[in-house]
C-alpha cells in the first residue's frame, strides 16, 4: 500500500484507532507500518487500532513494548509484531532484538518512535505522523 500523503484529524483515541483500522484493512503481510510522533501523541491508540482490525482476539492486551521492545499479536490470518524503537540506539541494538528476522518472518511490522532507527525503516513503508493538535485532537499524515 504505497498512496500520496492523506491526512485526518481525529478528535479521541477512539477515532484515531478507527483509522488505523482502516489503514489496516489495505496491509499486506510483509508489511512495514512505521509510526512517527512525540511522546503521548497517540501511537500506542493508532496500534491498537492495526490489531483491532486484523487480531482482534488479541485485545484488550495492546500496550507499547516499551520495556519488552516487541509483542506479537497473533491473529488468525496474519502475525502484527509491534516494536517500540524508544530504547533503541541504533543498529547494533536493533539487530539484537531480532528485528530484521521478525522483517521477514511475512507478518505486518510495525514500529513506534521509527525516527530513533530511520536506516532500518524499507522504502516502501507506509510512514504515518502523528501530532497533537490540542489535548484530544490529532493530526494522522499518512504517506
Amino acid at each position: 500500500m504505497k498512496a500520496e500523503m492523506t491526512s485526518f484529524v481525529t478528535s479521541s483515541e477512539e477515532e484515531t484507532e478507527r483509522v488505523a483500522m482502516d489503514i489496516a484493512e489495505k496491509l499486506q503481510p510483509g508489511s512495514v507500518l512505521a509510526l512517527y510522533g512525540e511522546m503521548g501523541a497517540g501511537k500506542t491508540a493508532f496500534a491498537r487500532g492495526v490489531v483491532r482490525a486484523l487480531c482482534p482476539e488479541c485485545l484488550p492486551l495492546v500496550h507499547s513494548p516499551t520495556f519488552a521492545i516487541v509483542n506479537e499479536y497473533a491473529g488468525k490470518n496474519v502475525t502484527v509484531y509491534h516494536f517500540d524503537f524508544y530504547r533503541i540506539e541504533g543498529d547494533d541494538d536493533l539487530y539484537s532484538t531480532g528485528f530484521y528476522e521478525y522483517r521477514d518472518a511475512g507478518g505486518i511490522l510495525l514500529t513506534e518512535w521509527s525516527e530513533n532507527v530511520p536506516e532500518a525503516i524499507p522504502e516502501d513503508a507506509v510512514r504515518v505522523t502523528i501530532e497533537k493538535i490540542s489535548m484530544t485532537e490529532r493530526r494522522i499524515l499518512i504517506c
